[in-house]
This record gives C-alpha cells, sequence and structure tokens, in this order.
C-alpha cells in the first residue's frame, strides 16, 4: 500500500482546517496539470506542512487529478478550494506562477490549474500534528510516495489512522488478505463535475458541444433518488440536453444511443433542433472506467424516460 506526502501551503491549510463537515477539498496546483502517475483512486493523500512547521498535519482520500479553468475549479469547490473568493484563487495563482517563473497571465485571463481532488478529508489540530518523516529531504518541494506497510510510511500511516477518527473506510474484506485498502472513494458534488468534465473530454456526449460555460454534469440517477456522485452515474451534456434529460424528454439506451420522445413535440409542440440526434451513438470517454453504468442508463430509461406521445 502506497500514499503521497505532499508538501502543503499553509494559508490552505489553515483555512480548511477551519471548516467543519468537509466531505473534499481541492489540492490545486498552479501550474496546471501534473499527472500522478503512482497514485490510484483510494490511496492516502497526506498534507505536509512547510517550514518552519515540518509536520503532518492531515490526510483524505485521492479520487483523481485533471486540468480545469480556474473560474470552473471555484464553481466546482468555492471555499473546499482553500480560498474564500475566486478573486483570492486568482490572485494565488499569480504569486505562484511568479515564484515558479512562469509566463504572466494576460490582462482578464482565466489560467488552467491543476485539479487534485482529496475526498474524506481530516485535519489535525496543531497538538495532533505528526512529525514529518525522517528520512524526508531538506527543501523537497515535490509530493513523495511512501511504502505504508514499512518504514517512516508505516509510521505516519497508523499516527493518521489513530487522529482520523471520522476517518474509518477501510475495506474490511481486503483487509483479511493483509494490507488494509480503503474503499473505492465516494466522490463529493464538485469532485463530480470536475471529473465527469474530464472524462468526457470537455465536450457534451451527444452535441459535441465543447464551449465550457455550456456544458453541466448530469447524473444519470439523480443523487436524491439514491444516485452516486460517481463518474460512471456521470453524462456530460450542453445544458438544453441536462434539462431535457432529466425531465425524461430524451434519454441515452444501455447501447449508448441517444434519444428524444415524442412527448416533447407533443407537450411543446417543438423539438426540432432535437429530433435531428434521435438515434444519435452518444460519445463514450476516453477510460474504460469512467463509461456509463448500464444498469443506471437502465434506470432512466425505465424511471425517467418519457417514451411515447400519449
Amino acid at each position: 500500500m502506497k500514499g503521497l506526502i505532499a508538501p502543503t501551503d499553509f494559508d490552505w491549510f489553515r483555512k480548511l482546517s477551519s471548516i467543519k463537515n468537509l466531505d473534499e477539498v481541492n489540492f490545486w496546483q498552479p501550474a496546471g496539470h501534473r499527472p500522478l502517475k503512482s497514485l490510484s483512486p483510494g490511496d492516502p493523500f497526506f498534507f505536509k506542512l512547510k517550514k518552519p512547521h515540518d509536520a503532518i498535519g492531515g490526510f483524505g482520500t485521492f479520487v483523481r487529478t485533471c486540468a480545469s479553468p480556474a473560474l470552473f475549479a471555484w464553481d466546482a469547490f468555492g471555499e473546499k478550494n482553500g480560498v474564500g473568493s475566486y478573486e483570492e484563487l486568482l490572485n494565488r495563482c499569480i504569486t505562484y506562477r511568479k515564484k515558479l517563473k512562469m509566463a504572466p497571465l494576460e490582462p482578464g485571463q482565466d489560467p488552467e490549474i491543476g485539479c487534485v481532488m482529496i475526498v474524506q478529508p481530516v485535519f489535525f489540530k496543531e497538538s495532533e500534528w505528526i512529525p514529518q518523516p525522517r528520512d524526508w529531504k531538506p527543501n523537497t518541494i515535490t509530493p513523495t510516495y511512501y511504502d505504508l506497510t514499512k518504514g517512516e510510511g508505516e509510521r505516519i500511516w497508523e499516527e493518521c489512522l489513530r487522529r482520523g477518527v471520522a476517518f474509518q473506510d477501510l475495506e474490511s474484506e481486503s483487509a483479511r488478505f493483509g494490507t488494509p485498502r480503503l474503499v473505492e472513494p465516494r466522490l463529493g458534488q464538485g469532485s463530480f463535475r470536475i471529473s465527469v468534465i474530464d472524462a468526457y473530454g470537455a465536450a457534451c456526449s451527444i452535441t459535441e458541444e465543447h464551449s465550457l460555460p455550456a456544458l453541466e454534469a448530469a447524473h444519470i440517477r439523480p443523487y436524491s433518488a439514491g444516485g452516486p456522485h460517481s463518474v460512471r452515474n456521470g453524462l456530460l451534456f450542453r445544458a438544453d440536453v441536462h434539462k431535457l434529460f432529466d425531465a425524461g424528454y430524451v434519454t441515452v439506451t444501455p447501447d449508448a444511443v441517444f434519444h428524444v420522445s415524442p412527448r416533447l413535440r407533443k407537450d411543446w409542440s417543438n423539438g426540432r433542433s432535437y429530433y435531428p440526434l434521435d438515434g444519435k451513438k452518444m460519445t463514450m470517454p476516453r477510460i474504460k472506467a469512467d463509461c456509463p453504468d448500464l444498469e443506471l442508463l437502465k434506470w432512466h430509461n425505465d424511471h425517467v424516460f418519457k417514451p411515447t406521445g400519449s
């Protein structure tokens, strides 16, 4: 079992540690998307405070990393970005870009940032901070992987579990076979939205619209009806298609075909811009694990879609 120990900005940490009952946070990167190739969804992610603190201040569960315009990250996560406003997020980004000697932003430019989505975050009180790894190299500013089954990695992981009373999603089944693993992480609303946009390449799965402000992440089975915040319960639609999907005037069948109900014409005497899309094959995510759950699509067909004109 591995985990990532990541140098953490103290202002970000202080802001988030003051907010109660957080279900997710965005550990954002000012330099854009940098893949965390060896980290998998469900792996522990540790917040290592920099000098003069040199301590592990908390941890959470890694979900996904991707790039996003800063404005959309703010819209998805709000204060869970560790800032109080979009303007503060933008100013922090500008400050960090200067430190990294990156090109300055153009006037009015919304920068692309890297979103590292963490769920079930736990922030310790200062009296509970854990000393950083004894073998941590001075002036290390990049995240570092640790084996959590031995040495310093094991020490920090065990100390975190003792302190993280709310963090008890250990999978008992896998624990029977040796090292315990975390269950598949449950996304928060912000992580769901950004993850679905990323899964579908920021393009509507039906119309192929690429204008990001016009796109919305739709739940196949609504959260209010028991549907999870899961990429497999998500579809990326243009906003108008999303509204029709939620209202049952359009659907996607388990064979990934888009259908428009005759009820749209009957109820509203219109729909001519949507009927040409009837029978179109949906564009699937590039990663198979992100593809929609067939049972959830069937649920929408059976319980939401208005199939006839009567």
